[in-house]
């Protein structure tokens, strides 16, 4: 038998309705302009760790058989519109990551992605606080709002400083805790150790009944973000958690096109290394900041996430019409 019913009930999907409401509500209250962007591109995120879905175009023109990518985020086309001027933006839209999907992910979701010109970082931790509190502060019992340094969780959780730690002492960590560890673990590399001790021992806990804020982030985690020069340098980042789920990733973005340009490539380069097809860089994102994009600072939240922990389901397949096994 054909199962062709929606796997969310319509009480669900009203509420998505009423939160994309109260979204809208809440930016337009604060003059941030909503924007639409493509969902295909020339280029694509060059994540060593992320997969993305291509086509292929048929034509007419002169674009004939070239190679068009889903968007895994908005973020590059957006930071064209904050380098032309936009001022402050945001967007809800559908993004789309290959081999992802479980309790948690579906290889096509929605996000909601905006960037505040003049803010800090922790500027924007605030705004996100508001907005969340909005929108589910009436549905999810929170105590309040919680920030801690990447480093204070690792050295509270295992008296190490993960910002000068070594994968010795992270392998050692691991076995204390009984995890098992991925014949394909790099040996030279702590990051991958440092995100199996944060998602196996550390992730569960955080957000128990509040929200808490995870910042300042390694700085060969920063991704997008700006590089903070302490010793060691720090990347400007933020995560937030509610009920041990990741609900948001933020950023003091980046302006500095070279910097962009070396981290594309090495990223590139690493994919490489890990057995991942090489993506092509985005050179109109470059060339953007190199015309001057204004100090901001960004996030992306996982709009499908916030829906499941309103309703307290245990699954995105409840606050989805048609999730992969049902599409």
């Amino acid at each position: 038998m054909i199962t062709w019913h929606p796997t969310a009930d319509f009480v669900n999907l009203k509420l998505r309705a009423d939160f994309l409401k109260k979204t809208r509500e809440f930016f337009a209250s604060r003059r941030v302009l909503e924007v639409e962007t493509p969902t295909l591109s020339a280029a694509a995120v060059n994540d060593p760790y992320m997969k993305v879905f291509s086509t292929i175009y048929s034509g007419p023109g002169k674009h004939y058989s070239k190679v068009l990518y889903l968007q895994t985020s908005p973020e590059f086309h957006m930071k064209r519109l904050l380098a032309a001027g936009s001022g402050c933006i945001y967007q809800v839209t559908r993004a789309f990551r290959d081999g992802e999907a479980g309790r948690y992910h579906n290889p096509e979701f929605t996000i909601l992605e905006w960037y505040r010109v003049g803010f800090d970082y922790h500027q924007l931790m605030d705004e996100v606080t508001e907005l969340v509190m909005q929108l589910v502060g009436d549905r999810i019992e929170l105590s309040g709002v919680e920030h801690l340094s990447y480093a204070e969780l690792f050295n509270c959780h295992f008296n190490i400083n993960p910002h000068r730690t070594s994968v010795a002492e992270l392998a050692s960590c691991a076995m204390e805790w009984n995890l098992s560890i991925p014949e394909t673990m790099d040996t030279n590399d702590p990051d991958p150790w440092l995100s199996l001790l944060l998602t196996h021992c550390i992730e569960p806990q955080l957000g128990l009944g509040k929200l808490t804020f995870i910042y300042d982030y390694p700085a060969s985690q920063a991704a997008l973000a700006r590089i903070r020069p302490d010793n060691p340098p720090i990347s400007e980042r933020f995560e937030l958690y509610i009920n041990g789920i990741e609900l948001a990733n933020g950023f003091q973005e980046l302006c500095d096109a070279n910097e962009q340009r070396l981290r594309f490539d090495a990223e590139n380069i690493k994919r490489q290394s890990v057995g991942m097809p090489i993506t092509p860089v985005d050179g109109r994102l470059l060339a953007a900041l190199e015309s001057g994009m204004p100090e901001c600072a960004g996030v992306a939240l996982g709009f499908d996430r916030l829906l499941m922990l309103a309703t307290g389901a245990d699954s995105l397949v409840s606050v989805l019409t048609f999730p992969l096994d049902y599409a």
